[in-house]
Order: structure tokens, then C-alpha cells, then sequence
């Protein structure tokens, strides 16, 4: 039965202490330590037992596809042993196809292995955050660096400002005034947290109430304390998170691509064998043959050898139909997309999950740093006016740590008066934030509440006239310096060396302020304060207006000033009261640690004293504002049909503002249903979460742990969505891994988040979410342009075997009428290999439709071929086969074609019956052919009649290749989008198609009309009136689809006004 776990957080220090036996001054003994390790073990994470290497090699064949291709490389094989056996020939030639298709396999299998690897990578990120030593407390002596591996619960650790927590532990005394902690990475909050000795009497609270606990990785910013170590090893938080992440990755599902693929790999099978059987059988006369007497057959003779020549063509038809090319195309594809995507700032880190963007339909938010900059900054601060009974508010306008970023609003105070000069000294002084610049973005050294301030006072200016322009020259002349990183505060400074400070009074939680004594320029000193406003109110005796007066504070004033505060706050504002003290008492002439009065300030219990009969100056509203791009990003999701759920950490009113303000919400709105704290959610059951989730709209989960992000995923997942999960601390890592798609922040993010992400936000920006899922659906629409292109036009082998629908009907058609072959293989494979390469390739530089963010995101479990669709592969299919044997026969049967003249180049006619029975040729008499000319003088002559099928076809076999091959261009043109019309998504939208198709049809001119390359391929150079008859034939594919098209957008255009 697993140990319950021991409360310490809702435990005093004494009950800490009695639980592992231990004291303050001795920690544990040798003894004990032992004792304690055999039940614990050792503080590391244990390493999951993965998966071997040759089993993650064996599941990269685990797929319908990758099944045929392997029966199919087996079957080449033979085929080719078998030909090579026969004919006598031995050539590597003969062997390419089986070897490509092994290698494209094997290549699959490659990248398969390096992507599952990548699961491994995030667990040994969660490793590199552990501590490696720490300053431990045993046998009455500290030991200074521990291995943190060693240590045991029970054992007593100091912890200083940058040490890295080793595991976790309970706060048992405080050595400083107050202690701080950075634990961003687990709980999600920007600000660092205070902690303290005591208790917390609710044991099932979150993360961020365990107030007295610090937890391994996590890191120390301010101050020094004694700590009780009461977890180790994976009963940490860290170690949890380890679990999550593990037991995660073993639910990882395929991706909505891999399992079309295998639909798409079973019917495909099914057809295969079909067609196979059917044109097997189609040649049946060829080797069974029979007389018939009196009604019954009689006769019968079977020739095995030609039965299993036929059963070879047939196989060899199977093989062919496989698009063994299928995965490097995706391939191809999907690493073009991530080229685009990185290009808009989203670093794709698996492939696959390119194209699962395309169906997100739910998008899982973070609210700090994703929908908001990050960057704490004042949005608005008030001030009493000419008497107690005014106020007068100013808004702030710029949302980042850079001074130049926005400005005041209407601000016309630059002579300030006494009471903003008041609020400047204080914002400036009672400070000890900087700013500087990384090149990229300005960024905060110590609490952003205070970096705030700071470029508040910039924006404010100075009162005098003379100091600000100074100012404004330096900072110009700092734009010229080569070292950009220091950002200088010149007003700050101004305020700075008006007001020296001397002492610092420390935050702590029972006062809620922080204060410091300055001597100011008179050479008299002043306590500048600042904190909570209501605990500021409270020890508060006047306030000051405007011109600098000084009013007591009567129940009228303190109402206004607790009205405006409440205003601010329901607007997601952090507001923080700004006061200060000029007669200070003993410590009026306070300056140095040698003063008498200084042993008051080594007691935080004598600040609330010092920091009592204040005066009041104003009040100032922070917040981490929402970027701006992020308001647009939320409509496109809407117009896109993609829900909107943001889970942050934050608290329950400031996510709700700002999600209101993203106009997630309407101002409006009842959120009673829409916004629930994490804890609220996990106390609803099943079927009314599923209820929630289901309803439409966006959602916001607040004060959301690890564990409330990965419930709401799975569900989501079990309700047929497909989520993408954005996170960036290590609490997020285990639901990053969950979602169908986890979106790391490149910029905040740690490297546990990212190496659990299958993709990275460059500049953590919602926005860039949303275009990735726009370029996903494009990559999407890309590949089935792609598998268009295989599926209809392309893929020959050297048995003249099509695998495409357009050459499998010709196949048919000539088996079907008996005519000669149209097309040998060397000018199929030449069509396959080279002709049809650079339009495919360019179709993966497809621009998005200009309609993509308008559709509703497709279902995951929709065909990668619909019904619909197939049914248009198979009419253009149709007509490319009809086209390319029509053009053929038209060529030796009719004189004339649309009014152009068939038979200038005097070749004979022959009837359709003949043609038909051409193997029978010997036996007709009086037949004879004439010989022909061809463009460039060369004749076309033959000694026996007979010959003008097989050697005589020439120009009929170029006609057939060049219509082929001028359809492929344009149903590239078709394939530029699947459902808009050619005036809609002209061709110059994708100016490489153009290109590829440019160089396509000058390879296939290059070997028409250079001799020997026309003798190598066995065809002829055309003429002019030829080539019009190829373009006859070959255009009208362009208005076919078309058609097809426009039936298309009606048909769906129909089903959208009936559910509407």
C-alpha cells in the first residue's frame, strides 16, 4: 500500500520536527540518515525503462502503407530475379524500383526512431533542473556541499539567494526579513513568492497557497532560511511531474494524418486486389482458348506459360498502383511546411504535427506571455485633484519594458506639481528594479512591479526644465552606442541623487508595504512607502492634493479612494498605494548603521510603527497587458471555427479581465459558466465537465494546476477534439505531451516545456498559433495536391503498369479493345521520373486558400480522400485515360480532327475493327501501309505491312506521351486548390508552379526534338497543327474540374444553409 504522504505545509515547525524526529540545531545523525534512506531512497528521478532500440525500429513498419510497400518491394524483387532469369540480363537496372522503395523505408524508419527519441529528451531536461549540492545541517555540523543525492527527508538545509531548491521542503526559520522564491517554472507565476514559517490550514490547496513549502528546482532570489527537507527523489513535485510526463507519452495516439494513411493503406489494398484480379482475367482468350461444337466447348487448351505471363502483368499492375513514393512525398511536404512556419516564427520539432495544426479545433492557452507580453507596465494611476472630494486619473499607453514604448496620455504636467513630483520620487526611488535590452527585448532585472514603475517616471519626466532636456540629449546620444544592452533612467537617476536612500524597510505579509529612508536634497530624511492600498489606507493620516497641501483623510475621502481602487481592480489591475513620512522621529537624522535607532530596523515588528501617520499620494494600476495582435488572432479562431480556452495560473478576476478584453468574452457576458477556478472544475462530475467543455464559446480555468491542464486535455481528446496545448514552465510539460499538439514558448520557455512541445513559439505569441494553424491547413491541402498528382497523373514502372487512375483506365481501355500499347515503359518512367517531379514539388509551395481561416477546422476522422473527391479523381482519371488512348486512336482512324488535317504526313487509315484486331494483321489480305513523314524531313517506312503497329505507331505513341504529359500541366493548375475556382486562386498566386511547369514541358520538347533523344525515347517530333490537336485534347481537363468545382462549392453551400 503507498505511504500517504506527509502535510508539512499544514503542520507547524515543532509538529515538522517531531514527525522526523529532528532539531534545528542538530539535524539528523549518521544513524538516522541510513534509516531514512532505506525507506526513501535516494533524492534523484528514476529513469523510465524505455523502449529498445530494435522495438522502436519494429513500429516504424507497424503501418497498413509501410505493409504493402514491404510485400510490394518483396514482390519486385522477384519479378526482377524472374525477368532477369528469363531474358538472360542481369542489370542493376532491373532492381531500382525494389531498392527504392527499401530505401524510402528504411529512411521512414529513420526519422520515425529520431522522433520517439525525442520523448526521452524531455525527461532528462526535468534531470538538468535538479540541484547538484546543497548546504546541509548533520550531526550538529554543516556540511557545505552536500550531493544533493545523498539527502534524505529530515535532513536540514539553509538555502541563500541563487542556490537551486534540491528538494522539497518546508520553511522552518527565516534568516532575513523575508525570503523569496522563483517558482515561475511549476506554478506559472511571474512574480516571485514570498515565503514564510506558517502554517497553511487547508491541505488540499494548490501550489501557489503552500506558502511555507519550497520545491525542488525552483530557485531562491531573495533573503536566506532554515528548511525541514520533507520529500525526495519522485515524491517531489518535480518527480510527479516526471510520472505525468511519462505516463503521457504512453498515451500518445497516432496523429489524425496516420490514421487516414492507414484507412487510406486498407482500401487501397482491397482496390489493388481487385484490379489485379480483374485484369488477370481481362486476358483470359490469351492463355485458355477453345472451339465450339454443336454448343459446347470442345478443345480446350491452356497454356501455362503465358497464364502465369499474365498473372505477372497483373502483379506487376499491383506493384505499380502501390504509391510507393507516398511517404517521401509527405515527407517532402510536411518539412517544406515547417520551412514556412519558422519562417512566422513557429519552430515545428516533429514533423507530423505540421499537418495536425490543420484540424486543431480546440487551442488551450496560457495566459502570461502568450495572450499577454509578460511585461508588467502602469496602464493608469489617480491622485486627488484640488480637494479630497476630486480625483483625477491619467492612462498609461505602452505595453513593454522600453521608455519610448507609448506615453501618458494628454499629459501636460511636465512642470509637475508637488503631489505627481510625490508619486515620481516614490515610484523612482522606493525601487530596486533596472532595465536593460537583450538585443531582441527589454527585459527586467528584480520584480517587474518595480520595472514598472520605473518607466513610469521616464514617461512622467522631471519638473525642471533644464534636467530634462539634459535627459533627452543623453538618451539620444545613447541610440549612437555601440553597447545598446544599458538602458539608461535618466529621470530615475534625476530622482535618484535628489533623494539618497540610507535604509530599506523590507516587505513582509503583515504590513504588506515596503519602504525607504531617504535624505533628500534639505538634508532632512523621508520614509517613501509602498504597497497594498488598503493596508496603506489604514495607516494613513492625511493625503495630499494637487498643489501639495495636506488634508486629514475623513470617511468621505477614504470611501472615493476605496471606490477607485475596487474600479481598477475589476479591471485586472494590480494596484499598489504610494505614501510617505517626513517627520520620522528618531530616525529623522538616521544615516548610517552606527545611528542608535538602527536596532529598530533589524526588528520587522517596529515597521509597522515606522510606517504609521502616512500621507497619501496616489494610487498606481500595473498589469501584464495583452499584446496587441492577440484581439485579431481570437476573431480568426472564431471565423475558423477553433474554441479558445485559456488555463493559467493566474487569479480567477485577472485572467477573467484580460479574457475580456481579448473579447473571449463579451464585457457583458455571465461567466458563472465560463470561468472556474481549477479546483471548481475537478469537483464537477464527469458528465458535467464533459457538458462544460462541450458547450460552445471560449473557456477560462484559473489558479489551474498540472494536473486540472492534463484533465481537460484528456477530455477534450475523448470528446473527439483536437487540441493543441500551449505551456512554458515544467508544470506544463506532462499536458504538453498529452495534447495532440504541444506548443512550447520559445522566449519564457523552460527546456523541460520545450523538449515535451512538438513545436516552439519563437516570440511567444498567441498570434503565431493561430497563422501556423492557417499554414497547417494549407500543408494539408498541399498534400492531397500531392497524392492528387501520384493518384492521377503519375507513376509508371517498366512493365508499362500505371499507377494512377488516368493510366490504369488507358491499361483497361487497351486491354479492353485490343489495340496496340500507347505508351512504352522508358516514356512512362521518363513521364514518372522527370516530367511529373518539379509541378509535383511546386504544389508543396501552395499559398493558403484565401478562405482557409473561414472553414470550420476538418474532423480528425474525415477520409484523406472523400467520397466526393474520389469521385472527381476518378471522372479526371477517366478522361486522362479516354484522352490518351482517344488521341491514339483518332490518329489511325480518322482523316480529320475538328477541322484540322490528320493526314497531310501520309499515313494510312485503318478501320477501328482492324485496329482492334491488329495481332491478326498477317492474316489480311491486300493490306498494305504506306510510309509517312514526320516533322524534319525523316519517313517512317516499313518492308512488312504489319509493322505499321508496332514500329508505325511512333507518332501515335508521341501524340499519346505529349497529351499525358500537357494534362499533368494543367491539372497542376487544377490542383492549386482544392475547392476555389482558377479566377479565385489565379495561377501567379504560385509563381514556382509556373516555373516547374515552364521547365516540365522544355524537358519534354528536349526530347522530342533533339534526334538522339527522340530515338532513345522511340518518338518523333510533332508538328504544329499535332501540337494543337494535343492542346484540344488536353485543356478541357482544366474545365472539367472546374465543373466539378463549382458542384462542389454548391453541394456544400446547400448543407450549410440546412443546419443553419
Amino acid at each position: 500500500m503507498e505511504e500517504k504522504p506527509f502535510p508539512a505545509w499544514t503542520c507547524s515547525v515543532e509538529q515538522c520536527l517531531k514527525e522526523f524526529n529532528v532539531s534545528l540545531g542538530k539535524g539528523l545523525s549518521t544513524y538516522d540518515v541510513e534509516k531514512q534512506r532505506e525507506r526513501y531512497g535516494w533524492n534523484e528521478l528514476v529513469k523510465e525503462k524505455g523502449k529498445p532500440l530494435w522495438r522502436l525500429v519494429l513500429e516504424q513498419f507497424d503501418d497498413m502503407l509501410v505493409k504493402i510497400l514491404l510485400v510490394a518491394a518483396c514482390i519486385s524483387f522477384i519479378l526482377a530475379y524472374i525477368h532477369g532469369s528469363e531474358s538472360g540480363e542481369s542489370g542493376f537496372e532491373a532492381y531500382v524500383e525494389p531498392l527504392v522503395i527499401v530505401l524510402i523505408l528504411v529512411l521512414n524508419a529513420i526519422v520515425g526512431v529520431w522522433q520517439e527519441s525525442n520523448a526521452e529528451r524531455a525527461l532528462e531536461a526535468l534531470k538538468e533542473m535538479q540541484c547538484e549540492s546543497g548546504k546541509v545541517l548533520r550531526d550538529a555540523y554543516f556540511v557545505p556541499d552536500l550531493p544533493a543525492r545523498l539527502l534524505v527527508p529530515g535532513d536540514i538545509v539553509e538555502l541563500r539567494v541563487g542556490d537551486k531548491v534540491p528538494a522539497d521542503m518546508r520553511v522552518a526559520a527565516l534568516k532575513t526579513t523575508t525570503f523569496r522564491v522563483e517558482q515561475s517554472s511549476l506554478t506559472g507565476e511571474a512574480m516571485p513568492v514570498l515565503k514564510g514559517t506558517d502554517p497553511v490550514f487547508i491541505e488540499d490547496c494548490e501550489l501557489q497557497a503552500k506558502e511555507n513549502m519550497v520545491f525542488a528546482g525552483t530557485t531562491v532570489v531573495n533573503g536566506s532560511c532554515l528548511c525541514i527537507v520533507v520529500s525526495t527523489g519522485m515524491n517531489t513535485e518535480i518527480g510527479k511531474i516526471q510520472k505525468q510526463i511519462h505516463e503521457a507519452s504512453q498515451e500518445e495516439s497516432d496523429t489524425p494524418l496516420k490514421k487516414k494513411l492507414n484507412e487510406f493503406g486498407s482500401r487501397l489494398s482491397t482496390a489493388i486486389g481487385l484490379v489485379c484480379l480483374i485484369v488477370w482475367v481481362m486476358n483470359y482468350k490469351n492463355f485458355i482458348s477453345w472451339d465450339v461444337v454443336d454448343g459446347s466447348p470442345t478443345n480446350i487448351q491452356f497454356s501455362f506459360e503465358k497464364c502465369t505471363y499474365y498473372f505477372k502483368i497483373a502483379v506487376a499492375l499491383a506493384v505499380a498502383a502501390i504509391p510507393e513514393g507516398l511517404p517521401a512525398v509527405i515527407t517532402t511536404c510536411l518539412a517544406l511546411g515547417t520551412r514556412k512556419m519558422a519562417q512566422k516564427n513557429a519552430i515545428v520539432r516533429k514533423l507530423p504535427s505540421v499537418e495536425t495544426l490543420g484540424c486543431t479545433t480546440v487551442i488551450c492557452s496560457d495566459k502570461t506571455g502568450t495572450l499577454t507580453t509578460n511585461q508588467m507596465s502602469v496602464s493608469e494611476f489617480f491622485t486627488l485633484g484640488g480637494k479630497t472630494a476630486a480625483s483625477r486619473i491619467f492612462y498609461v499607453e505602452g505595453t513593454t519594458y522600453d521608455p519610448k514604448d507609448g506615453g501618458i496620455v494628454d499629459w501636460t504636467c511636465y512642470n509637475m506639481d508637488a503631489n505627481l513630483q510625490a508619486m515620481a520620487e516614490i515610484c523612482a526611488v522606493c525601487n530596486d528594479a533596472g532595465i536593460y535590452f537583450d538585443g531582441r527585448l527589454y527585459r527586467a532585472t528584480g520584480l517587474p512591479t518595480e520595472a514598472a514603475l520605473k518607466v513610469l517616471v521616464e514617461k512622467m519626466g522631471v519638473p525642471d526644465v533644464k534636467a530634462r532636456d539634459k535627459i533627452r540629449d543623453t538618451q539620444l546620444a545613447s541610440n549612437y552606442l555601440i553597447d545598446s544592452s544599458a538602458v539608461k533612467l535618466g529621470c530615475c537617476e534625476w530622482w535618484m541623487k535628489r533623494s539618497k536612500k540610507v535604509a530599506t524597510l523590507e516587505f513582509d505579509r503583515i504590513r504588506k508595504s515596503m519602504s525607504v529612508i531617504v535624505r533628500e536634497q534639505s538634508g532632512c530624511n523621508r520614509l517613501l512607502v509602498k504597497g497594498a492600498v488598503e493596508s496603506i489606507l489604514e495607516r494613513t493620516l492625511y493625503v495630499q492634493l494637487a498643489d501639495g497641501s495636506l488634508v486629514p483623510v475623513d470617511e468621505p475621502c477614504r470611501q472615493l479612494l476605496l471606490l477607485k481602487l475596487l474600479e481598477m481592480s475589476s479591471k485586472g489591475l494590480r494596484c499598489l498605494g504610494l505614501a510617505y513620512k517626513d517627520d520620522l522621529g528618531e530616525f529623522s537624522d538616521y544615516h548610517a548603521e552606527s545611528h542608535p535607532a538602527h536596532k529598530k530596523l533589524l526588528d520587522p515588528a517596529c515597521y509597522s510603527s515606522i510606517e504609521s501617520d502616512l500621507v497619501f499620494v496616489g494610487v498606481v494600476g500595473l498589469r501584464d497587458p495583452p499584446r496587441d495582435e492577440v484581439h485579431k488572432a481570437i476573431e480568426d479562431c472564431r471565423g475558423a471555427g477553433i474554441k479558445v480556452m485559456v488555463i493559467t495560473g493566474d487569479n480567477k478576476s485577472t485572467a477573467e479581465a484580460i479574457c475580456r478584453e481579448i473579447n473571449l468574452f463579451s464585457t457583458t457576458e455571465d461567466l458563472s459558466r465560463r470561468s472556474l477556478t481549477g479546483k471548481e472544475f475537478m469537483a464537477l462530475s464527469s458528465s458535467q465537465r464533459m457538458e462544460l467543455l462541450a458547450k460552445p464559446g471560449g473557456k477560462v480555468f484559473s489558479r489551474a494546476e498540472p494536473t486540472h491542464k492534463q484533465e481537460i486535455v484528456r477530455m477534450l481528446k475523448e470528446m473527439g477534439e483536437i487540441v493543441a496545448m500551449t505551456g512554458d514552465g515544467v508544470n506544463d510539460a506532462p499536458a504538453l505531451k498529452l495534447a495532440d499538439i504541444g506548443i512550447a514558448m520559445g522566449i519564457a520557455g523552460t527546456e523541460v516545456a520545450k523538449e515535451a512541445s512538438d513545436m516552439v513559439l519563437a516570440d511567444d505569441n498567441f498570434s503565431t498559433i493561430v497563422s501556423a494553424v492557417g499554414e497547417g491547413r494549407s500543408i494539408y491541402n498541399n498534400m492531397k495536391a500531392f497524392i492528387r498528382e501520384a493518384v492521377v497523373i503519375s507513376s509508371i514502372d517498366r512493365y508499362m503498369i500505371s499507377s494512377n487512375v488516368g493510366e490504369v483506365i488507358s491499361i483497361f481501355l487497351t486491354a479492353a479493345l485490343g489495340i496496340p500499347d500507347c505508351m512504352i515503359p522508358v516514356q512512362l518512367l521518363w513521364v514518372n521520373l522527370v516530367t511529373d517531379g518539379p509541378p509535383a514539388t511546386a504544389l508543396g509551395f501552395n499559398p493558403a486558400d484565401v478562405d482557409i481561416m473561414q472553414k470550420p477546422p476538418r474532423r480528425s476522422d474525415d477520409a484523406l480522400i472523400s467520397s466526393w473527391v474520389l469521385l472527381r479523381y476518378l471522372v479526371i482519371g477517366s478522361y486522362v485515360g479516354i484522352a490518351t488512348v482517344g488521341i491514339f486512336i483518332i490518329w489511325y482512324t480518322q482523316p480529320s480532327f475538328m477541322g484540322l488535317n490528320l493526314v497531310s504526313d501520309g499515313h494510312t487509315l485503318v478501320e477501328l475493327s482492324q485496329l482492334r484486331n491488329w495481332g491478326e494483321c498477317s492474316s489480311w489480305s491486300n493490306f498494305t501501309a504506306s510510309p509517312f513523314m514526320v516533322a524534319g524531313g525523316r519517313t517512317i517506312s516499313f518492308t512488312n505491312p504489319c509493322d505499321y503497329f508496332s514500329i508505325g505507331k511512333v507518332k501515335a505513341m508521341t501524340l499519346s506521351l505529349s497529351v499525358l504529359v500537357a494534362i499533368e500541366m494543367f491539372n497542376s493548375l487544377n490542383a492549386l486548390s482544392e475547392d476555389n475556382s482558377l479566377i479565385k486562386m489565379p495561377p501567379w498566386r504560385n509563381p514556382w508552379l509556373l516555373v516547374a511547369m515552364s521547365v516540365s514541358f522544355g524537358l519534354h520538347c528536349l526530347i522530342l526534338y533533339v534526334p538522339f533523344l527522340s530515338d532513345v525515347f522511340n518518338i518523333v517530333p510533332l508538328s504544329l497543327s499535332e501540337w494543337i490537336l494535343v492542346i484540344l485534347l488536353s485543356a478541357p481537363v482544366i474545365l472539367l474540374e472546374e465543373l466539378l468545382k463549382l458542384l462542389g462549392r454548391r453541394q456544400r453551400w446547400i448543407g450549410k444553409q440546412k443546419t443553419e
